[in-house]
């Protein structure tokens, strides 16, 4: 693993690239404000995206609001989970980051951002497309709303978009204090509980919440009731996504894939086969 990072696939050697801060940043055009959904995964790409996606219409990136999940319920913020203060300070010679919009601007919208114009974008846009797109209405607006903001920016970008993208994930994004210090207290547990194995132990990462179950499209004990809720569940989530025209769905065939998420006792059966 030491070695990965010595050559390229191309010769050569790997150089980080995310420190490099810019000669100073010219007048904004304007206030970029995302609501990113999903779970934590998403967030934090919505995050990072919403960072290039800034960086590269020389826009004020607004401190990104996460959606209240119909299902987790979750009201957390972003000062919650992340170092709001180092995340701004961070980016500061690439990106401008505020908390909050002015309010001269604010008045515009009777003091209310769900009243700013919402840019509908579809998944997965080349940032050619902001270019075109969403930087005139930037201009005319001086700020705008995009939701929802999941994989709304293609992977495919160049190097000066993706190294805004590291920059974010790898440099700005730093847990918060409360978070940080869960982390440590848990690693320093897995270090002293797992001595006696060599260091060894089981992670679980335990997912079997109803979207993640009605999303696999996989049957378990439930009968007809649990394959009727289910079905509900993903024409709420996903309207129509799973009732296309020539759709198939084989639970079964998903099952001997590997492609169905574990239940509770099936964690633990595994769990104990691995001691």
């Amino acid at each position: 693993i030491l070695t990965i990072w010595k050559n390229s696939y191309k010769g050569g050697e790997w150089r980080p690239c995310v420190n490099k801060p810019s000669e100073g940043l010219p007048e904004s055009n304007g206030y970029i404000y995302v609501e990113a959904n999903g779970g934590l995964n998403q967030q934090r790409t919505s995050i990072c995206n919403a960072v290039a996606v800034a960086g590269y219409l020389n826009a004020t990136l607004l401190i990104p609001n996460f959606h209240f999940h119909s299902i987790w319920r979750d009201p957390s913020k972003f000062k919650d989970i992340y170092d709001e203060d180092y995340f701004i300070s961070a980016l500061e010679n690439n990106v401008q980051v505020v908390d909050k919009i002015p309010e001269y601007i604010m008045e515009r919208f009777d003091h209310n951002l769900t009243n700013v114009y919402n840019f509908k974008i579809k998944a997965w846009s080349s940032i050619q497309y902001y270019s075109d797109e969403v930087l005139p209405k930037l201009l005319e607006e001086k700020i705008i709303r995009i939701s929802p903001f999941a994989n709304r920016l293609s992977f495919d970008a160049p190097p000066a978009v993706q190294r805004l993208r590291c920059l974010a994930n790898y440099e700005a994004l730093r847990f918060s204090s409360t978070i940080l210090s869960l982390g440590e207290t848990l690693v320093a547990r897995m270090k002293k509980l797992s001595a006696n194995t060599g260091g060894k132990y089981v992670s679980v990462h335990l997912r079997f919440e109803e979207d993640m179950v009605a999303f696999s499209c996989c049957v378990f004990d439930g009968g007809e009731q649990e394959k009727e809720d289910m079905k509900n569940a993903r024409e709420r989530g996903w309207k129509g996504k799973f009732t296309k025209p020539g759709r198939v769905i084989r639970p079964g065939a998903i099952r001997i894939n590997g492609k169905c998420p574990l239940t509770p006792l099936e964690v633990l059966l595994v769990a104990l086969l691995s001691v």
